[in-house]
């Protein structure tokens, strides 16, 4: 289980963990060679993998075999091979925060003096035209906002984080970071950020045939070899026990068991809908626009019409549980609740908020930095019960969600990766 402690402000999770006891075994079958199976070196992206086997180019690992001779074998040479991946945990080694108290400090009177002096030479022009005003710093709407929502959060996210911090201290899973460490650590190679999933969703979208065609849903099976076209516009499923893996445009990619996927985006759900399947909770990651998204061009960002058109209501089941990724930006923030909740007709039953530390406790960014905060926010609601619509199993009790709940990680140093919310308390 991902919950490390569970305390009345919320919970501290352990996402590394969750995401290493997913069922990641891959089974394959293999002549037995004459040599002694003996640690290689392996490579594959976030991932790390105890097999013979060598993917991608980006990280290095020790690795090795666990073999088992089938049953069934009647007389042929084959061995069953078992490889087990685990994500990188140096990936969850975040030790220092993004940007410290006193760097922070230094660039609020570093833009202090700034504004300052911008505001002198103004004050000068301004008197020789015969003018005089006082300098002022003037905010606008939605600034203002946003401190204000800051203001009303602050004491939450501050004591509430206090609390489950000093639990994780006191266990171990959280350590002080001593200075003999912060001076000798050195910052972290990345892998490349190389995934296509992004250039094959748009490709499939631009193929007429397969918007023309009805495709059935695609069951991986044992040994399968699919191509990218197989996999277009179609859910893919794999219902097996066991871990698949998918080649995409030279990558390698895992498929969990008892799990499914639609290479495509928002434009082309139409398979998905096709399946007649409802789902009792639906979690939504939007990506928003904002002011950094435009400058560095790292992905496209939906408009709030084009979020509203994703079709909630046919996918969800009688009272869904519906969870909205929220940026700090209030417009984000009053959209969910004011537009996008009530289009879908989704009743607004909680608020919580994810607080991102460090390996020793620290919060990633400071709690009053006027830029980035280290806390995102989360909207959680339900469908609306329609009274023609039976539930799925009247015997069964919906458990209330409770507000204002703290979710507190260290964070993945891979771009927007979330945190777990499967485990004790959804």
């Amino acid at each position: 289980m991902s919950v490390v402690h569970q305390l009345s402000p919320g919970w501290l999770l352990d996402h590394l963990s969750f995401i290493n006891k997913i069922n990641y075994h891959l089974h394959q079958q293999h002549k037995p060679c004459c040599s002694k199976n003996e640690p290689t070196f392996v490579h594959f992206d976030s991932l790390q993998m105890d097999s013979v086997s060598s993917f991608g180019t980006s990280a290095t690992f020790i690795a090795s075999d666990s073999t088992t001779k089938p049953d069934n074998d009647a007389g042929g040479n084959c061995e069953m091979f078992v490889q087990k991946y685990v994500f990188r945990p140096e990936l969850f080694d975040v030790t220092k925060p993004y940007i410290t108290p006193a760097i922070h400090k230094e660039c609020q009177q570093r833009n202090e003096k700034e504004d300052l002096m911008n505001d002198v030479k103004k004050e000068n022009f301004i008197s020789t035209i015969g003018k005089k005003r006082k300098r002022c710093v003037v905010f606008n709407q939605g600034e203002l906002d946003a401190m204000e929502y800051h203001t009303k959060i602050r004491g939450l996210i501050l004591d509430g984080s206090s609390q489950l911090i000093q639990e994780g201290l006191k266990s171990g899973f959280l350590h002080p970071l001593l200075e003999k460490q912060d001076k000798c650590s050195e910052p972290m190679t990345l892998p490349l950020d190389t995934c296509n999933l992004a250039e094959l969703c748009e490709m499939a979208k631009h193929l007429p045939s397969l918007n023309e065609v009805e495709l059935q849903t695609l069951q991986l099976m044992e040994d399968d070899m699919v191509t990218e076209q197989d996999l277009f516009s179609r859910v893919v499923e794999n219902n097996s026990s066991f871990t698949k893996m998918i080649t995409l445009m030279g990558q390698k990619y895992l498929l969990p068991p008892q799990s499914s996927f639609l290479l495509s985006d928002i434009s082309c759900m139409h398979p998905l809908l096709n399946c007649r399947q409802t789902y009792d909770v639906i979690v939504i990651d939007p990506p928003w626009q904002n002011k950094s998204v435009k400058r560095s061009n790292r992905y496209s960002y939906l408009s709030p019409l084009q979020i509203k058109q994703i079709p909630i209501p046919k996918l969800a089941a009688p009272n869904c549980l519906v969870i909205t990724w929220v940026t700090n930006r209030q417009k984000h923030l009053r959209f969910v609740k004011e537009e996008l909740y009530p289009s879908w007709s989704v009743e607004i039953v909680a608020e919580w908020h994810w607080v991102k530390i460090t390996n020793s406790g620290e919060f990633v960014f400071p709690l009053d930095s006027p830029h980035k905060k280290p806390y995102e926010g989360l909207i959680l609601g339900r469908v609306r019960e329609e009274i023609t619509l039976p539930l799925r199993n009247a015997d069964v009790k919906m458990l209330p969600i409770p507000d204002h709940k703290l979710i507190v990680s260290v964070p993945c140093t891979l771009h927007s990766h979330k945190p777990p919310l499967a485990g004790r308390f959804l």
